[in-house]
């Protein structure tokens, strides 16, 4: 057991004064190499005025860092311009592949209330699926329709019936519900369905 005694000579940068510190230290402290030190790291005592320094110098990149608080878009919209820019998110998740997806969001229509889009799913399995594709669906609905303040709540129906149309009567059926306008338009043309 050898002590090794180290003098190190500081200076005070504001009062110009010097300073002498004497360290001692066993050599059976220590065991291990010691691990040099990256450019970036650099020893400063807590209590030194080059730790202020460095702690004022953080603080200002933080705050330089911080997005300041911005006035986000909040403009009106109705549920037809939400449900057209829910089908054209639909069609994009179909168009890269992502078939649950689509299917999910076209299970049913969503309701609007306020600017809060509640969409109804048929079981809890269903729901999760869309809970994981759920903020890239508002974060390009926030975009399209100019309001940051949509969010979407999904409520979980056991009894929701699909309303897929697989025959060309279904999908006329269901784009008559969608539109009566349409009876018109087959009478006038004496089109078939």
């Amino acid at each position: 057991m050898s002590q090794e005694e180290t003098n190190v000579d500081l200076a005070d940068e504001t009062s110009g004064e010097n300073f002498s510190v004497t360290a001692t230290r066993t050599t059976d402290e220590i065991t291990s190499s010691p691990q040099p030190l990256l450019a970036s790291e650099t020893k400063v005592s807590a209590l030194s005025l080059k730790s202020i320094r460095a702690k004022k110098e953080l603080e200002q990149r933080t705050k330089a860092n911080t997005k300041e608080e911005t006035h986000l878009p909040t403009e009106a919209f109705n549920e037809t311009d939400m449900l057209l820019q829910w089908t054209k998110y639909a069609q994009r998740l179909s168009d890269k592949g992502q078939k649950i997806m689509e299917s999910l969001l076209l299970i049913s229509d969503p309701k609007l209330q306020g600017t809060t889009i509640v969409h109804e799913l048929p079981n809890e399995s269903a729901k999760i699926d869309f809970e994981s594709g759920k903020h890239e669906l508002v974060g390009y609905l926030r975009g399209k329709l100019h309001n940051h303040d949509i969010d979407i709540r999904v409520v979980v129906n056991e009894s929701i019936d699909s309303r897929k149309a697989f025959t060309p009567q279904d999908r006329y059926n269901r784009l008559n519900e969608i539109n009566p306008g349409l009876e018109l338009l087959r009478k006038t043309f004496d089109l078939d369905f």
